[in-house]
């Protein structure tokens, strides 16, 4: 295989320095002899909505490529009048990223010029270890600012394609071609109260959501509901109008507003390729946002791979229609409920009092933590003829993002938490994302339940000058590692496999069991502090123990044990594994690879191929007990190749 000559680059802040973005052009690489040139890539911008005067991100993703991309070069032109960029967020794991005003080498640069209206991006892969972007992978993120004096209307992002100075990637053996769609942005009216707000949610994955104003003060007078009123909702970004209605009641001094979706109007946008439906509720000063949609319209979205987002004051909601589980939910209810008179509701809710105290003596009973924002509720639940059926498990990974109030620093917050029932606070995997006006905290979870927001800052005596530091303090902050007792960690301790499944089971944010277990292990007594571990782990699929019924929790754990359970885990934050060509390639390259057992050659291949082990002096050591601090390492790097952090 042809191998890109490893180039370090500088990148001058003049314009004639952009003349080095443009370096690999001239590097387009025949292919092998005889070969068929790979299909072309596709690239998407995400099609976004956003409001005047807010910011919104948009995810630059590798929809599809038939061989992996090692560098790319593009350049996004803008309407000056309308936008400008806030940052470039680099998203492939691994990057050396540099700014434009450092002179150090990097394998990820930027210019931006919010005065002309471009901004030009340029990667390479100058690692040790390859590190190349796959199908799925998300390249980077743009975050725009829609100005406060823009007109509303759609501005689309602009890429020449027929330059390869501003649109240019190169695989493994070929300078491949490339085609891009999306890009489209959606500027609606900055809010002036009512119902009017902006939609900030991509058509595919990443990003955050826009900035919102602190919501005016509860009126505590009313009890009845108000009037219902029409309201607009958004279709992959479109504004459709008077496709809903809103009403707004007040009972003892909670105020809600429901918002009804018109579910004709939207199933006809079906045929149009429905993939976003968007309820945005902001400025309205109420408590608590429900989005109300029918069974039948549930049941057509979860048909077209759609998803419903409620915006709030609070926060945003982003669940897939297909995570509902309707046929579920419709056989819970007797299974002869009309599609269509089964009402969904999907709320947003501050916690109430009570909630807010256990959250406030959680904390009290922890070392130097501090609650950063008030806990938040989010509830899914179908209700037809006075039954009512609470939706809160999913298969997959479900989006949900809390406002902060503002001026309250997002780098303040180590961890979002989940409220558990007997008053204790668990992680669930948290970042955070900057924004001009406030600072918003993304919590991706597999339940419903109330999120708060902490910071909880750690460290330990014994890592101060260990390789594994910024990993082991990061987990430590989240609530996912512990120290060892004396304020050490013992980072090149051993570690069990009970002590190993915990931690990434912790980290996951999987607390509970997903459903009744009944697999048992002759070894896990019902009273060890593992037990429950054990069980959860079970029900996910993560371990299965040994031939003879036992889990050995008390045992060290080996890397290729580590890496089998870790490799069953990447279904659940949807990473590739590696196949069978790929795993022969991918142990190869090291000295020991041949060493890795049968069982094991696969899941080892498959973190290798994410990126989540890179080995030591060029062997795996497979068999090699696995320690504190390359467990940390390892789980950090499951979740942030995943996005959950």
């Amino acid at each position: 295989m042809l191998q890109l000559k490893k180039k370090r680059i500088k990148m001058r802040k003049t314009m004639s320095g952009l003349i080095m973005l443009t370096l690999f052009s001239s590097l387009v690489l025949p292919g092998s002899a005889g070969a068929t040139p790979p299909q072309s890539s596709q690239v998407e911008l995400a099609n976004v909505s956003v409001q005047a005067g807010q910011t919104v991100h948009v995810p630059v993703v590798m929809k599809a490529t038939e061989l992996p991309i090692r560098a790319y070069n593009m350049q996004v032109d803008y309407d000056t009048t309308a936008l400008e960029i806030v940052r470039i967020t680099p998203r492939t794991i691994n990057t050396i990223t540099s700014s434009p005003e450092l002179n150090t080498p990097s394998d990820f640069q930027y210019v931006i010029n919010n005065e002309e209206g471009w901004v030009r991006i340029i990667w390479m892969d100058l690692s040790e270890v390859e590190h190349w972007i796959d199908t799925g992978d998300q390249m980077f993120d743009i975050e725009f600012k829609a100005k406060s004096t823009a007109t509303p209307g759609q501005k689309q992002l602009k890429v020449n394609q027929d330059d390869s100075e501003h649109f240019h990637f190169e695989n493994v053996d070929y300078g491949t071609n490339a085609q891009l769609s999306g890009g489209t942005i959606t500027i609606t009216a900055a809010s002036s109260g009512g119902n009017s707000s902006s939609p900030s949610t991509g058509s595919s994955g990443g990003g955050g959501s826009a900035a919102t104003s602190p919501a005016p003060s509860v009126p505590t007078t009313s009890s009845t509901p108000a009037p219902t009123k029409g309201v607009d909702i958004y279709v992959n970004g479109q504004k459709q109008e008077q496709s809903a209605t809103a009403s707004t009641s007040t009972i003892d001094n909670k105020v809600t507003t429901t918002i009804q979706v018109d579910n004709n109007k939207v199933i006809n946008q079906v045929g149009n390729g429905l993939r976003t439906l968007l309820l945005p509720v902001t400025g309205t000063g109420t408590n608590s946002v429900v989005g109300e949609l029918n069974g039948r319209l549930v049941k057509t979205m979860e048909g077209s791979n759609a998803q419903v987002v409620i915006q709030t004051d609070t926060g945003t909601y982003t669940l897939p229609a297909s995570q509902i589980k309707i046929d579920q939910v419709v056989k819970q209810l007797g299974g002869s409920a009309p599609l269509e008179d089964v009402k969904f509701q999907i709320a947003i809710t501050p916690s109430n009092d009570a909630k807010k105290a256990a959250i406030a003596a959680a904390a009290s009973k922890m070392n130097n933590t501090t609650v950063i924002a008030a806990p938040v509720d989010f509830e899914v639940k179908a209700v037809y003829k006075g039954q009512q059926v609470d939706v809160n498990r999913f298969n997959a990974y479900v989006e949900r993002t809390i406002t902060l109030p503002k001026d309250t620093d997002g780098s303040k917050i180590t961890t979002g938490v989940v409220l558990q029932a007997d008053g204790t606070m668990l992680h669930v995997p948290t970042k955070v994302i900057k924004g001009t006006t406030n600072d918003s905290a993304v919590i991706n979870s597999l339940t419903n339940s109330t999120y708060a927001l902490i910071y909880h800052p750690e460290t330990f005596t014994d890592i101060s000058n260990h390789w594994s530091r910024t990993d082991v303090e990061d987990l430590a902050s989240r609530l996912v590692v512990e120290g060892a007792g004396d304020n050490t960690f013992a980072p090149d301790r051993s570690i069990t496999r009970a002590e190993f499944t915990a931690v990434l089971l912790r980290g996951l944010g999987l607390h509970t069991p997903e459903s009744a277990v009944t697999t048992t292990f002759t070894d896990v007594k019902s009273d060890s502090w593992y037990e429950n571990e054990v069980q959860t782990a079970i029900s996910y699929g993560l371990i299965s123990g040994y031939t003879d019924n036992s889990f050995r929790p008390n045992d060290e754990i080996s890397r290729a044990e580590a890496m089998t359970i870790v490799a069953r885990a990447m279904k659940l934050v949807d990473l590739a594994k590696a196949d069978a060509s790929e795993t022969a390639n991918l142990l190869g390259g090291y000295s020991d690879g041949s060493q890795v057992q049968a069982w094991a050659a696969e899941p080892v291949a498959s973190a290798i191929k994410q990126g989540l082990v890179q080995g030591a002096d060029g062997k795996l050591m497979a068999d090699a007990d696995i320690s504190r601090a390359q467990t940390a390492a390892i789980v950090k790097r499951l979740l942030a190749k995943a996005g959950l952090i």
